[in-house]
């Protein structure tokens, strides 16, 4: 019995912040598995870009590419909500309630996620060559986390029996701090199969996001605070999601200081909606002025757009984009794949940011920001403030880049980027379920109340006033003159 009691007390069994490890670690554990030749988690759903309903849904892994799509959905919800309902039992919660919310929840996400996957909803250019398309939104499948805020603004708005009844599985924070822990493995992932890139982008990469940064997270928060009177709990997530990387970065940030959880939840949204503005309108931009300088136009996508994915995707049709005009107008045939690199190497390094100004941040709310009058601050109160999943990213990340390092040149090095790529998709899924339960959460005059017009300013003033040409600027200096090399 005693026992018992301590494992009740504990405080890495009672928070949502460890909570988020020990699920993002059980699911990249069961994931690195493959290593073994044990396919876990290969029967999890993916969502493909999709023209024909009935192709929509498959298994992740083809080991179990005789399963059906919709049997596939049905084992990820029975999981999914299995280990979410244990680690809601350790934090005190009603189990009852949370299951019976969270199927409503997670079923009216992946529907979401799933249109937004709609070919002439996502496709880009590339894309829509091969699958012949006339015309697309060219959303990307990211389109789908916008999809998934709308029905949950929808419903959070207009549905308040509903909203209410969801309540207890209504858990945006907790779901975004899991994805971000296995996103830390991807991370790791991606840093490691970037070692193939000269050294020379890496580097520039590497010191063209300490330059920006220093100078656009400062910018941001100023303004705010100077001109738009926000108070430093709304100022410091808003300066995150703007510089470093959207939704991870103010999610961390906000936990960080302690910031309130809506007003996170409240910048991520804000961060997805300008991702997916200048998803559209950034690498046709590029393409028009950047076409000499390709490798530019890559970084610059890095540094500009505030989401992996719409900045991976930004990256894709840049480059794209671009081989066609240097064929057209200058009668050169670049290699593919290296505007995309520079996009992704810079990316990863953005990435890889968050962890780092989240402990400084975590410092100078406990000294300076949030001190009480005769409160001694020690290292046990920055301890408090930290947010602890990001441990758990951090640790992903060192672990994936030493498993690819004791594995480089032998098959386990496939296996590893296999076992990895099926936990990431678990990491959409619940990016899909932050976006939908988010809108729940978002109550229109209460937002407005709480100041969303002021928010939504000082996005746009700041992403298009300086930090789309401060990117760009940046991107030329340490980029410039750099090309992919000429096939043939």
């Amino acid at each position: 019995m005693a026992s018992k009691a301590k494992i009740a007390r504990s405080p890495l069994l009672q928070t949502e912040d460890w909570w988020a490890v020990w699920i993002g670690l059980f699911i990249v554990f069961l994931g690195l598995l493959k290593l073994g030749n044990l396919d876990l988690i290969g029967w999890a759903v993916k969502t493909n870009m999709w023209l024909d309903l009935s192709k929509a849904l498959a298994p992740v892994s083809d080991v179990y590419k005789g399963v059906p799509g919709i049997v596939s959905l049905i084992l990820t919800y029975t999981f999914l909500t299995a280990v979410l309902s244990i680690a809601v039992a350790g934090m005190g919660g009603n189990v009852r309630r949370f299951a019976a919310g969270f199927t409503i929840i997670f079923f009216i996400t992946y529907f979401c996620w799933m249109l937004g996957n709609y070919a002439f909803i996502a496709a880009t250019p590339d894309q829509m060559a091969k699958l012949k398309l006339p015309w697309s939104l060219r959303m990307t499948g990211e389109s789908g986390f916008i999809i998934a805020l709308i029905a949950g603004l929808i419903i959070g708005n207009f549905f308040p029996g509903l909203t209410r009844y969801l309540h207890d599985a209504t858990k945006p924070e907790w779901f975004v701090k899991t994805a971000i822990v296995i996103l830390g493995a991807q991370i790791g992932l991606n840093a490691l199969q970037s070692t193939g890139l000269t050294t020379q982008v890496v580097l520039r990469g590497l010191f063209a996001i300490i330059e920006a940064y220093l100078i656009y997270w400062p910018l941001v928060y100023f303004i705010a605070r100077k001109y738009f009177k926000f108070t430093p709990e709304w100022a410091a997530p808003l300066a995150s999601g703007i510089s470093i990387c959207g939704v991870s970065a103010a999610i961390a940030t906000g936990g960080a200081i302690k910031a309130r959880p809506v007003i996170p939840v409240i910048v991520s949204s804000l961060v997805v909606i300008f991702a997916v503005v200048e998803l559209i309108i950034l690498p046709f931009a590029a393409q028009a002025w950047l076409y000499k300088e390709p490798m530019v136009a890559g970084a610059w996508m890095g540094l500009a757009v505030k989401t992996d994915g719409a900045a991976a995707a930004s990256g894709a049709m840049v480059d794209a984009l671009i081989r066609s005009k240097a064929m057209s107008a200058l009668g050169v045939k670049w290699q593919e794949g290296w505007m995309l690199m520079a996009t992704t190497t810079v990316k990863v390094f953005i990435d890889i940011f968050i962890a780092i100004w989240a402990f400084i941040l975590a410092i100078i709310w406990s000294w300076k920001i949030d001190r009480r009058e005769g409160e001694q601050v020690n290292a046990g109160e920055i301890w408090l403030r930290f947010p602890k999943f990001v441990l758990g990213y951090a640790g992903l990340f060192i672990l994936v880049i030493l498993l690819g390092v004791a594995l480089k040149g032998t098959p386990g090095l496939k296996l590893l980027n296999a076992g990895i790529g099926q936990a990431g998709n678990f990491r959409g899924i619940f990016f899909a379920l932050t976006f939908f339960t988010i809108g729940l959460m978002s109550n229109f005059k209460k937002l407005w109340e709480e100041g969303m017009g002021k928010l939504a300013a000082v996005y746009v003033l700041c992403l298009f006033g300086f930090i789309i040409w401060i990117g760009l600027i940046i991107s030329w200096l340490f980029f410039h003159g750099i090309t992919p090399p000429a096939v043939g």
